[in-house]
């Protein structure tokens, strides 16, 4: 039996609804089984004596039948997606075609790949390392200029590269220090300790910088959470309307309206915030409201921004009592506070400075007066959002983590050193030592594939789509 490996695969590469559809093909036998089905209109063409690149136009047919014109690119080993050699098929996008040109490719002999499967075979053939691979994921799921960006440069090589000069460091004092242990009765030393520590420091530091982007790193991939929060009638509904622009949100001025969380998401400056509107806080018997502000403390937990609303008309005892209490549940997190002043356009512009003078702000606090109604003050709402969340925080260049698979391993990475770090210290016998600068050394591994198992790959590529 033929190892899948060495089989030729094919798939649709493209969705449908679209005018033109293409097909791939990759595997050593791609070339002869096209030649089977494609007929190029120059008929003094043959494919297996044409270089890679080259796009040749013609008829995929099925005994006397033609299918479609067609335009058919070789790529030829190893300059190709797959490292193989490959076929694209470009053809008209009706389902029909699409699927009768794939039934005279697996009649030919090839097979349906599975998700992911070219991409797998571009890890495997060395194109891509598998942090790269996971990268082409991403950028498909890139919804927004930020994650796009992000992933573009993962896949670019701009984590792996990272990755590969600080496990290439580590080998190379992991070997010494074997190397000393082979010649432990002579009491030599090959490794200078006092640069190992150097290493070891600069090692674990660039980890730990990497683990700690993954916040703002996940929240970009999946959308910044943003929970709007209040009493109720401060405008919760009205704000979330205004934002989205549309009627997102039954408003009224019966409290308790909103019992369950609304949730829509919006695009600012090439940043997905996902906004959750919630019941309103207040004390009630109302068993079903009830669970909506269980929600509500729920969402707080989960947002990376809380939009706590109040009124002009609130004195600022009570919206400071407001606000410490959402303090008091997000204290030792990273997470932003912005108050928001409702209503202003009901509002004198003294009693809006006297009530500014009266609130009391943290330093992670922002303060903004606003009219949801009127639309007013949601220009410097965005504005702000984007200052807290990306502004400073996302260069071009930086290398932030999206990936809970590369977040844990670098949390591994830190915890080994860090207790390498100690032993150093505290002169503990070197193959002590070795061992954790070997285990960090793995879960470096881990994240560009030198070191997989069946079990990590097929994690992976289970979530590709089929054809990439």
């Amino acid at each position: 039996m033929i190892p899948r490996s060495e089989e030729t695969i094919c798939a649709p590469a493209t969705a449908l609804g679209g005018a033109i559809a293409v097909i791939r093909v990759s595997g050593k036998d791609s070339i002869n089984l096209c030649e089977r089905i494609f007929f190029p209109s120059d008929k003094t063409v043959k494919l297996s004596d044409q270089k890679g690149f080259t796009v040749i136009f013609g008829e995929i047919h099925s005994r006397e039948s033609v299918i479609d014109e067609v335009l058919l690119t070789i790529f030829r080993s190893p300059h190709s997606y797959t490292g193989e050699d490959s076929i694209e098929i470009s053809c008209h996008a009706s389902p029909y075609i699409v699927r009768k040109i794939l039934e005279l490719l697996i009649n030919a002999g090839a097979i349906s790949a599975n998700p992911g499967e070219f991409t797998q075979r571009a890890f495997f053939n060395g194109k891509m390392d598998l942090s790269q691979a996971e990268a082409v994921a991403d950028i498909i799921a890139s919804k927004t200029s930020t994650t796009h960006k992000i992933a573009l440069n993962q896949m670019r090589g701009g984590f792996s590269s990272e990755i590969s000069i600080l496990r290439n460091d580590l080998l190379n004092f992991a070997s010494l220090i074997e190397l000393e242990l082979d010649f432990g009765e002579e009491d030599v030393e090959f490794a200078d300790r006092n640069k190992l520590k150097e290493i070891i420091t600069r090692v674990k530091d660039l980890a730990d910088k990497l683990a700690n982007t993954f916040l703002l790193g996940n929240a970009l991939k999946n959308g910044v959470p943003v929970a709007i929060i209040g009493k109720p009638n401060s405008g919760k509904s009205t704000l979330l309307n205004a934002l989205l622009m549309e009627e997102k949100a039954i408003v009224s001025e019966i409290p308790g309206t909103t019992r369950d969380t609304i949730e829509d998401t919006l695009v600012i400056n090439g940043v997905e915030y996902r906004f959750i509107d919630t019941a309103g806080l207040r004390e009630t018997i109302d068993p079903i409201e009830l669970m909506g502000i269980k929600k509500t403390y729920e969402k707080i937990m989960q947002a990376s921004v809380i939009l706590l609303i109040d009124e002009i008309s609130d004195s600022a005892e009570s919206i400071n009592r407001r606000a410490q209490s959402i303090r008091e549940k997000i204290k030792n997190t990273e997470k932003h506070l912005i108050i928001l002043i409702n209503k202003t356009d009901t509002a004198s512009g003294n009693s809006l400075k006297n009530l500014k003078k009266n609130i009391v702000l943290n330093k992670m606090d922002k303060l903004l007066f606003i009219s949801a109604k009127e639309k007013t003050g949601l220009d410097e709402l965005r504005v702000l959002l984007d200052e807290i969340i990306v502004k400073d925080k996302i260069d071009s260049n930086d290398i932030i983590i999206t990936n809970m698979r590369h977040y844990e391993a670098l949390l591994h990475v830190s915890e080994s050193l860090a207790r390498v770090l100690s032993g150093l210290e505290n002169k503990i016998p070197e193959d002590l030592i070795a061992i954790d600068i070997r285990q960090s050394i793995h879960y470096l591994g881990q994240i560009t594939g030198e070191i997989t198992t069946d079990e990590i790959l097929g994690n992976i590529f289970k979530n590709f789509c089929i054809g990439k």
